[in-house]
């Protein structure tokens, strides 16, 4: 069950197989990995056709001394992406990958036994939010005019509504008339954020301020 279905050769039969099995788990993949997930069209189709791709280039250069040249450079296409991916699409394209290899080689049945177990294993971490960070930790972004010094601007302020605060940026913008101030903070409680950001634009002018989700530092590769 677990042999190579082209071990003695690529025929037609054969080739159909593969490819089509690459295709039906490569849009399966794409499924588990955009579930629940902020994701680009581009990104899906790509984890549904890597497969295929794949299998094609590791059928032509199957018994070759260039296949494993071939396999290098196919898994660094990875890094050819114009949009800057997280951890888990990377993930996602590396398993399409995968999956293209062994259907490649012919073994269609140990690659939807690979997918399946992989695909189980990303829903369950997805469901359990394995890894999220579940702390109160939000973005705050203030502006104050030129004049005003932000050391120590608005430290009571932050005494009083927030666990923990801490200034991560400042930029000047307007043509250099105002200074943002971003922070990662730590509100104590939460439906005091009203009262929090109406204090703030008391003290900073009414001028623009912002506090939302803190933003995962993920490293694309």
């Amino acid at each position: 069950m677990l042999n190579s279905l082209i071990a003695g050769g690529i025929t037609v039969s054969g080739f159909l197989i593969c490819i089509f099995a690459a295709i039906a788990l490569g849009i399966l993949n794409a499924l588990v990995f955009t579930y629940k997930t902020r994701h680009t069209s581009s990104l899906a189709m790509s984890l549904a056709i890597l497969p295929a791709a794949v299998t094609l280039v590791i059928m032509l250069v199957n018994g070759n001394v260039g296949a494993g040249v071939a396999v290098a450079g196919a898994f660094a296409l990875v890094r050819f992406r114009s949009v800057p991916g997280t951890a888990k699409e990377i993930a996602g394209i590396f398993i399409s990958m995968a999956i293209g290899l062994a259907c490649g080689m012919g073994y269609v049945v140990l690659a939807a036994i690979f997918f399946a177990v992989m695909a189980a294993f990303v829903m369950v971490l997805s469901t359990v939010r394995f890894g999220e960070n579940k702390s109160r930790a939000k973005q705050l972004k203030v502006t104050i005019p030129e004049n005003l010094d932000y050391d120590g601007l608005f430290d009571d302020l932050f005494a009083k509504y927030l666990d923990s605060c801490e200034l991560e940026r400042i930029k000047t913008t307007n043509m250099g008339t105002l200074y943002e101030l971003t922070y990662d903070v730590a509100l104590k409680n939460d439906g005091e954020s009203k009262n929090f950001l109406d204090e703030l634009r008391c003290r900073n002018g009414n001028l623009t301020i912002a506090l939302g989700r803190l933003a995962d530092k993920e490293t694309a590769m």
